[in-house]
């Protein structure tokens, strides 16, 4: 640990109603009278961009869950975390209205073709001038390869194996421009020189592609990396990969853990353990007083609906929870689905309070309740112990949360020496390696 290290923060977002707390959409202060409408999101940007954070990003999935009780009704009738616009569509616009905030898209290495996915990410880093992000997903649940046309998920290695040969390609892709092949020059009438543009011709066990990339070099040419591995393979891949980790630990011990594990993997394979910021995720509740926090708290834990949060955790562990009571039955049925880090937390949920698995997934998460100070506290705790290098925040009530933080709790850890007083770099890369 050195003084020099500044505490990043990252945004998790959803292009719907609901966010990581269940029925928040209910609350009266959240805005539901724009939900596509493009300056619901502008606004979201700017407001991120004033708090300094590195990045925001979208959480995505593809279709509607359908785990809890065999069918989506109580996932869409309730409220759940849905994906009502693409956010390729969104980030653009965000990109838009500001200069320095990361944008980050999810995409499945399972069911996106290198070659699309190379075209989308390069646009995005090339509009945003370097700020692009990709949230990398292999997909863990069965519906969503139904909607892409497949039977059912490949094997879990195998879903690794492939992100591995998808971002190898993508990879090839993106170097197949010099920076200087556009040349633009119209009294020769030269647009570009095209022996500066090379094919990719990859070639791979499950991935072939052969280019060239139709998009120019990006100012980031590779966009920043995002991952969430927590199963063995998933820590393998993310250490190789990863330039931000998102994960979900329940305790300091857990994500410190955790964080000790992914740095010692990146040092054995060569990488820095720099150059990827270990980022878990907390919900926040700020009040101008401790009682005024966990009074609001209290209301929005009145308003989560019991139904929602069992439909939102079978999508969490990929098991109906209408009918799977015990954590041993997760894979009873021999099930190839599953996402570990999500079922890693139920059980040190379960643990750390002393409950069975079945109450643990019946809970919505913990709020941090508290002033600013008090919230800097548990953030400076677990940063000056080496648990994390930041935080990913999901708000509880959408924009107000994220206009509390900027307003209220970046002043707190700036006056700490924890966080940045101004963006350092030019991309995002740039600056979540200045801090």
């Amino acid at each position: 640990m050195t003084d020099r290290r500044r505490m990043h923060l990252v945004a998790y977002l959803k292009a719907g109603p609901n966010f990581s707390y269940p029925s928040t959409w209910r609350h009266p202060e959240a805005t539901l009278d724009d939900l596509f409408d493009p300056g619901r999101w502008e606004h979201c940007a700017r407001v991120l961009e004033a708090g300094l954070f590195d990045a925001c990003f979208f959480a995505d999935g593809l279709g509607i869950p359908d785990l809890y009780k065999g069918s989506y009704a109580d996932y869409v009738g309730r409220g759940g975390q849905l994906t009502l616009v693409d956010p390729m569509v969104l980030l653009p616009q965000m990109a838009r209205v500001t200069r320095h905030l990361g944008l980050g898209v999810t995409l499945s290495t399972s069911f996106t073709p290198a070659y699309t996915a190379a075209r989308w990410l390069a646009s995005l880093d090339l509009v945003s001038n370097g700020r692009a992000a990709w949230n990398v997903v292999t997909t863990g649940r069965d519906f969503e390869a139904r909607n892409m046309g497949q039977p059912g998920l490949p094997p879990k290695d195998q879903r690794y194996d492939m992100a591995d040969e998808v971002l190898e390609a993508c990879d090839a892709l993106w170097q197949g421009w010099d920076a200087d092949a556009l040349v633009l020059d119209r009294e020769r009438g030269v647009f570009a020189d095209a022996a500066k543009i090379r094919r990719a011709d990859y070639e791979g066990r499950w991935v072939r592609t052969e280019g060239p990339l139709s998009v120019p070099r990006s100012p980031q040419v590779r966009p920043v990396l995002m991952q969430a591995g927590s199963s063995p393979r998933g820590r393998a891949f993310a250490a190789r990969w990863a330039e931000v980790i998102f994960c979900t630990p329940a305790t300091k011990a857990d994500a410190l853990a955790y964080r000790t594990d992914i740095r010692a993997r990146m040092a054995a394979i060569g990488r820095d353990p720099d150059h990827c910021a270990v980022l878990p995720s907390v919900t926040v509740v700020l009040g101008e007083t401790a009682t005024i926090a966990r009074d609001r708290a209290a209301f929005l834990e009145s308003l989560v609906d019991p139904e929602l949060v069992l439909a939102a955790s079978s999508w969490s562990v990929v098991a109906d929870l209408s009918r799977v009571e015990d954590a041993a039955a997760l894979d009873a049925g021999g099930t190839n689905q599953g996402v570990q880090g999500h079922r890693d937390r139920m059980l040190q949920v379960a643990r750390q309070k002393g409950i069975s698995f079945a109450e643990a997934v019946r809970r919505p998460r913990d709020l941090l309740a508290g002033t600013p100070a008090q919230v800097a506290d548990m953030m400076e705790d677990w940063f000056r112990a080496g648990a994390c290098d930041g935080f990913i925040l999901p708000p509880t009530v959408f924009p107000g949360t994220f206009e509390e933080v900027a307003r209220l709790l970046v002043p707190e850890l700036q006056r700490r020496g924890l966080y940045r007083t101004a963006y350092a770099g030019a991309t995002l890369r740039e600056n979540l390696r200045a801090g």
